[in-house]
């Protein structure tokens, strides 16, 4: 506890404002700058990185860029051969592995010294959301066009009389509680580093450096997580949808 009060007591007194963010209020809404530019930076990157990759992507010398977005994308192929067999919407391999990179871009941009200027995008709930909702819609409306009539069994079964439990799960609890687990785990991390920054060198015993590679650590496990739970949400209508033998 008295590493939380004093965590909490150089939070005050430097003046570390968790949370706040460069804004403009347009029509009404705040929007929050910096969150925007980060996002653009990070999606470019992902997006130019991949290109320059499928570009120069040979079979003889692979770099070492290519060998490791091939092992990501030989895993995520995996995983969702294992959750859904044949059944996995066309798109969902390349989507996972875009989701990946851009989460694990936007998580380490807040190991660059431009932290204040560019945050960790997933650190801030809009985004996590905005994303969470983009899984979730793609995953209700595949398995609407799927099967209708599956689509609606499957949150009913195994008892009606939980259809309202299953329709809060589904349509509340997960996508809230996928959110904010990134949310949460980022914006932590993100006032950790700052906090070890601020306090004095005898009770720093590790470089902020340090810290700062184990935050960029756990952003990985994040973006890992967020990934795999969204291949296994898709895998879990897939197990319900199958066809009974007869």
């Amino acid at each position: 506890m008295w590493v939380l009060s004093l965590f909490a007591n150089v939070v005050v007194a430097e003046g570390i404002e968790p949370g706040k963010h460069w804004t403009v209020e347009r029509a009404g809404l705040t929007f929050n700058l910096d969150t925007i530019l980060a996002t653009l930076i990070a999606g470019s990157l992902v997006a130019g990185i991949g290109l320059w990759v499928a570009h120069r992507a040979t079979a003889g010398r692979p770099t070492r860029i290519q060998v490791v977005l091939e092992v990501l994308v030989g895993w995520i192929q995996g995983q969702v051969r294992d959750a859904l067999g044949r059944d996995a919407p066309a798109g969902l391999i390349g989507f996972c592995v875009t989701l990946f990179a851009f989460i694990l871009t936007c998580n380490w941009l807040a190991a660059l010294p431009t932290e204040h200027v560019l945050p960790a995008t997933t650190a801030d709930v809009n985004l996590a959301y905005a994303m969470t909702l983009v899984v979730f819609l793609w995953l209700h409306v595949w398995a609407i066009r799927r099967s209708p009539r599956r689509y609606g069994r499957h949150l009913i079964e195994p008892y009606a009389a939980m259809a309202w439990s299953e329709f809060i799960t589904t349509h509340f609890s997960r996508p809230v509680s996928l959110a904010l687990r990134l949310f949460g785990n980022i914006f932590a991390g993100g006032i950790m580093v700052s906090v070890i920054g601020l306090l004095p060198a005898y009770l720093l015993w590790l470089p902020n450096a340090g810290w700062k590679l184990f935050d960029m650590f756990v952003g990985a496990i994040q973006a890992l997580i967020f990934t795999l739970l969204t291949i296994i949400y898709f895998g879990s209508y897939a197990e319900h949808e199958e066809t009974p033998a007869t």
